[in-house]
């Protein structure tokens, strides 16, 4: 059976996405990555990520319009999802994860 491939992307890829990734790498069936919209994120946001993805997770709004404003070539009907997750958490809390898996898999 083939992997579902989402990517959660935040403004640096050092807390809330690399978060998601780490979690939902340990789920049945699916394989996860994560990336930031600033330039200087650890693995910043890029066309082939975006094309590699079936499902992509923005935190925020700004990410949101930022993925489909700079991406738009590359979504191709893709869905995007905002999960409205501020930036308060450090990575891996237990606040954010209960958060991400309160709402991510609905949309798997």
């Amino acid at each position: 059976m083939k992997k579902q491939k989402i990517l959660f992307v935040c403004s640096q890829n050092k807390l809330r996405s690399p978060t998601a990734e780490q979690v939902f790498s340990q789920y049945p069936g699916i394989e996860a990555m994560s990336a930031g919209t600033n330039n200087d994120a650890l693995t910043p946001l890029n066309g082939e990520l975006v094309e590699w993805a079936d499902v992509i997770f923005v935190m925020e709004k700004s990410h949101l319009n930022k993925v489909r404003g700079k991406f738009k070539k590359h979504l191709n009907g893709k869905r995007v999802i905002c999960l409205n997750i501020p930036d308060d958490y450090d990575f891996m809390d237990t606040s954010l994860v209960r958060l991400l898996e309160a709402r991510v898999p609905r949309y798997l």
